[in-house]
């Protein structure tokens, strides 16, 4: 964390609103991208963020700095999402888009290359993968979304999640065990698997 950083804890702990809203504005929208892709609904995911946020600020006192500050942030996140989806018992799923707030849609599959058969190809195998996933238990679905998807570390993941480095191995290596088994079992006819989640 860097001392502005720091600063603005402090400031905040005092009930600072300005210095809050401040201290999260660079975490707003990675706080939606976990909440979108564990919930795959825009208007759950905000309504995760927001709760998410103002659980932070009411425990922002109790943020001792044993780890980053974003780190605790994405921990409480993850946290009100698996709560939100034990709520809703119902099957989710996982989008790769993130809509902006000036409607933009951040979009990683697409080059500037790509032909039209290589864009509806791509667009499929995102629909299976996002698929596939959604089925994963909540455990599995986690990890590979904050590992595979969201690109976090190991140890930024068991501080997330608030569990050992060897825990987040093993869930990773049976998550994607497990989404190779969905996968062989319901897609392989698509003829996607060789090309699309191979190195898993």
């Amino acid at each position: 964390m860097t001392d502005y950083e720091i600063l603005l804890i402090k400031r905040s702990k005092k009930g600072d609103t300005d210095s809050f809203e401040e201290l999260i504005s660079n975490y707003q929208l990675n706080a939606y991208n976990i909440a979108f892709r564990m919930l795959g609904n825009q208007e759950d995911a905000k309504d995760c963020t927001q709760d998410a946020l103002i659980k932070v600020y009411k425990s922002i006192g109790k943020f001792k700095g044993n780890s980053s500050f974003s780190t605790w942030l994405y921990r409480i996140v993850t946290n009100t999402c698996k709560d939100f989806i034990r709520k809703k018992k119902e099957v989710l799923y996982l989008d790769n888009d993130i809509k902006g707030e000036e409607g933009n849609i951040k979009r990683e599959l697409r080059d500037e290359g790509d032909t039209p058969e290589t864009v509806l190809e791509k667009s499929e195998l995102k629909e299976v993968l996002t698929q596939a996933i959604s089925e994963l238990n909540e455990d599995h679905r986690e990890v590979i979304v904050l590992r595979d998807i969201n690109g976090y570390s190991y140890d930024e993941i068991a501080e997330i999640l608030n569990c050992s480095h060897g825990t987040v191995k093993s869930r990773i290596n049976r998550g994607r065990k497990a989404l190779k088994e969905v996968l062989l079992k319901k897609y392989t006819f698509k003829g996607l698997w060789k090309e699309g989640y191979n190195e898993l």
